[in-house]
């Protein structure tokens, strides 16, 4: 007989606190029966980006809140579940640790398995969990701290084509908005502001389009844009609103030309590897205008198009439990040891991208 398994999946890796409830029947389709995200925008709005401190705290106030909504959400009591599943890594390294603590206290409580989780992971397995995709398919993570795409042949088995070597692009995203005054989050705001711009009015680069391979970089991108945004201050005294349209759709316009030509090299590297699909997830993935790029390649190469649904783009938990519950049907559990992690690559095998920094090589 077929197992049914229930998994509770936390998530506290940024500044989304989360919790979620994934069931699935082996051989059938997943359900997600809950999922609870408590954002923190408005703790952080004044700072112009995500403050690691506040947003620990405000995950330790909110994690057995928002599992107790799950439950609730799912109808269901903790004596239901098979596992408990958790982001253990990579991410702000506070919120990771109010996650991993409060999972280990409820599946000690509980007398649960527990299931530790990359976060990475969760976003790369997530076409899984909303449209049954089949191994192995090149996948496009976008989001806030991270740009790389990856041949995803397994649960956990990973190969890095090529990642970002500074900025990831939803922090240059974030970063535009700050330096044009504009809100936080920075993606839906440059968006905004780019729908009625003129992408040709500014010359920005597209970096790296002139060395082979896959990888990624934005920092110059948004130093282009900075001393663009200099240039029109200092010659008329301040900002005119189409300025700020204008900066905002030749940003994204530059994002997009990038992300759409190594795609198409990704793709290309796959060489007799053909992946089933090209899926595309991250915070990032929720932009109209990149993610029409995207589905253009697919097109061209003779490939579907995945992208879930926007709620999951961005940071949920029931991606955590999805992911989580793949490790557990294979047989993998985490002790009571498992530790918090701010660096988490998933391919370790691959070296370390140049220009990782002090901090570590790119995850």
């Amino acid at each position: 007989m077929a197992r049914t398994l229930t998994l509770l999946g936390l998530e506290s890796s940024c500044d989304e606190t989360a919790a979620a409830v994934v069931r699935q029947a082996e051989g059938a389709a997943p359900e997600i029966l809950a999922s609870v995200v408590e954002g923190q925008a408005q703790l952080h709005a004044a700072f112009g980006g995500v403050v690691p401190e506040i947003a620990a705290r405000a995950h330790a106030e909110k994690l057995d809140l928002c599992v107790e909504a799950a439950l609730a959400e799912a109808a269901l009591d903790l004596s239901d579940l098979d596992a408990i599943a958790v982001t253990a890594g990579p991410g702000l390294i506070g919120g990771v640790l109010a996650g991993v603590m409060c999972a280990k206290g409820i599946a000690a409580g509980a007398g649960l398995p527990l299931v530790g989780v990359n976060h990475l992971a969760g976003h790369a397995l997530t076409p899984r969990l909303t449209d049954g995709l089949a191994f192995p398919y090149l996948m496009l993570l976008v989001s806030g701290g991270h740009a790389q795409f990856l041949m995803v042949r397994g649960a956990e088995r990973f190969a890095r084509l090529g990642g970002t070597i500074d900025d990831a692009p939803g922090e240059a995203f974030d970063k535009t908005a700050k330096l044009l005054g504009l809100t936080q989050p920075g993606g839906p705001a440059v968006e905004a502001a780019a729908a009625t711009g003129d992408a040709a009015r500014f010359a920005f680069p597209r970096p790296l389009l002139d060395r082979p391979g896959c990888d990624l970089s934005f920092s110059g991108l948004k130093t282009a844009l900075m001393r663009a945004r200099d240039e029109l201050v200092a010659a008329q005294g301040g900002l005119h609103e189409q300025d700020r349209r204008d900066l905002c759709a030749g940003f994204q316009a530059a994002v997009a030309d990038v992300l759409t030509e190594k795609t198409r090299r990704a793709l290309a590297a796959t060489g007799d590897d053909r992946p089933t699909a090209f899926a595309v997830a991250g915070g990032v993935a929720a932009n109209a205008t990149i993610r029409a790029r995207l589905e253009a390649v697919a097109a061209d190469h003779g490939l579907p198009f995945v992208a879930p649904p926007l709620s999951l783009c961005t940071d949920n938990a029931a991606m955590i439990a999805w992911a989580g519950l793949e490790r557990f049907r294979a047989g993998q559990r985490d002790g009571f040891d498992l530790t918090a992690r701010p660096r988490w690559p998933l391919d370790t095998a691959a070296p370390a991208l140049v220009g990782s920094g002090r901090k570590g090589a790119k995850a």
